[in-house]
């Protein structure tokens, strides 16, 4: 990195001092000057120290995302959460997504498309109903089709792009699978599944995670969808990591 651009991020980092008593008037006017005439003297100076403060700041974000992860590894799979894929999968992806959020809609095909190449992946489904009250009740919907061993079928007709989501959909839905509507509505009510809802978004609280889809790969958190190439990628690098 070139002197003049650690200069000018040493100055930068020092801009919050420079209002308290660390610096006499005289100082704070003599720092302002040299970063002045710096930028003056080569533009591209202020680029450089702008990318490397984005840089240091991504290696901070990337660190603490890595701790909560750690920190939250025992929570993320549960006996009670649908798996879909190989449930003996040698790498394990965990989505987290909203029954109406359009990205997750999209990432559909594309992860139909890789757990139809890859049969060592096993899936695990967190709903995560951040979308209004539609979404809670089609998010309370799939897990009370989950009691019924009907969650993907289930997921698979919800997810479809021109699904509205509402009690007479969803009852309609069920009803063409051949489940029993009149204990999915019961079980929708069910504080179990309440419960795991709430701890689905506790979680996804923790992780920071502000936005569906969000997919966790081996050790990786990624936020937003993705193709078939980037899963395989990053399954490829988890795969690796475990020796």
């Amino acid at each position: 990195m070139k002197t003049a651009t650690l200069f000018v991020l040493a100055a930068l980092a020092a801009m919050p001092s420079l209002a308290r008593a660390e610096f006499s008037p005289a100082q704070r006017a003599e720092i302002v000057t040299m970063v002045r005439e710096a930028l003056q003297q080569d533009p591209s100076i202020l680029r450089d120290a702008v990318s490397a403060l984005q840089a240091d700041e991504t290696a901070r974000d990337k660190a603490g995302a890595q701790a909560a992860l750690t920190a939250a590894r025992e929570k993320l799979t549960t006996p009670a959460d649908p798996v879909g894929g190989n449930a003996k999968g040698d790498v394990t992806i965990v989505e987290f997504f909203d029954v109406r959020c359009p990205y997750c809609k999209k990432l559909e095909p594309e992860m139909a498309k890789l757990l139809a190449g890859d049969k060592g992946v096993r899936l695990v489904y967190k709903d995560l109903p951040i979308l209004g009250p539609a979404s809670t009740l089609g998010a309370k919907a799939l897990l009370a089709a989950h009691r019924q061993n009907a969650y993907e079928k289930f997921r698979d007709v919800v997810m479809a792009s021109s699904f509205d989501v509402g009690m007479p959909s969803l009852e309609a839905a069920a009803k063409k699978l051949g489940l029993d509507w009149a204990k999915m509505a019961r079980d929708m009510e069910d504080p179990g599944i309440k419960a795991q809802l709430d701890a689905n978004l506790a979680l996804a609280h923790s992780l920071n995670i502000q936005g569906t889809p969000a997919l966790i790969v081996g050790e990786e958190l990624v936020p937003g969808a993705m193709d078939a190439a980037e899963m395989k990628r990053l399954i490829a690098a988890a795969r690796k990591a475990k020796g």
